[in-house]
């Protein structure tokens, strides 16, 4: 019996971990250690957006990744003056560790200067995208 409820408990507390997880996930949200980082088209291979840039943090085998990328392309079509560049994290180590990047796809908001103002990991709401942008422009 006593095996049972061991069981009941580590079902329970998963599935509470998994619904955190699953919360938080895609969330564009401040990171304190992105203050004052700047990125510009040295690292991201592409210029800057005349008002705001979204780079995407990939993977060659990134389901979400792919998702991620066509949510930002409509967003960055719809608002002027806004960039999409995809980097691709396995070719850039030094800037995905510099950024403290952990998994893919992770999103950067810069504003037009370049300074991280927002951070996403996961695949990020066109809403939550739209919202982070007007802070960035």
């Amino acid at each position: 019996m006593t095996g049972l409820w061991v069981c009941l408990a580590v079902l329970a507390l998963a599935g509470a971990g998994g619904a955190v997880w699953r919360r938080r996930s895609g969330r564009v949200r401040v990171r304190g250690r992105d203050e004052g980082k700047r990125l510009g088209a040295a690292e991201l291979g592409e210029a800057l957006g005349e008002r705001a840039t979204l780079v995407q943090f990939s993977s060659a085998f990134c389901a979400p990744c792919r998702a991620t990328r066509r949510v930002l392309g409509e967003v960055a079509g719809m608002v002027p003056g806004v960039t999409h560049v995809e980097i691709d994290a396995e070719d850039h180590l030094d800037l995905v560790r510099a950024l403290g990047i952990l998994k893919t796809p992770t999103v950067l908001v810069l504003d037009a200067d370049g300074r991280v103002v927002r951070r996403a990991t996961g695949q990020p709401r066109r809403a939550d995208v739209i919202a982070a942008l007007g802070e960035a422009v």
